[in-house]
């Protein structure tokens, strides 16, 4: 039992170190790369603003994880959320900050290296 956990041990060492990226790699910004944020912050990128409804059916995700994703994004300063009344109806439109769009540019250009990089080999 002893040595599989120490062949475990090291095959989880060495999960770590394919994960990380190679010297002088981009770093990928991890807040922006999860799919559900990645397409919040998409979408966001062409539309200066968008309602929690719009965005919602745009990008077909239920209301408890578009709420999740939206502070996550907040949280990082990078996902402005304004909330109202039309009459009695509550309505919260998000736009990206100018933090958010910057990050999202920079993204961006991190994919386009690595696909750029991955086409050259």
């Amino acid at each position: 039992m002893a040595k599989s956990r120490a062949i475990s041990d090291a095959d989880e060492r060495e999960a770590a170190e394919e994960s990380r990226p190679a010297p002088g790699a981009p770093e990928l910004d991890r807040i922006i790369h999860e799919r559900t944020r990645l397409l919040i912050a998409s979408a966001l990128a062409v539309n200066e603003q968008l309602s929690f409804n719009e965005l919602k059916r745009l990008l077909r995700v239920t209301d408890g994880s578009l709420s999740v994703h939206a502070r996550k994004l907040e949280a990082a300063g990078y996902l402005e959320c304004n909330k109202s009344f039309a009459g009695r109806v509550p309505r919260t439109e998000y736009r990206l900050t100018a933090a958010g769009r910057r990050a999202f540019e920079k993204y961006l250009g991190h994919m386009e290296a690595l696909i750029q990089a991955s086409r050259s080999r």
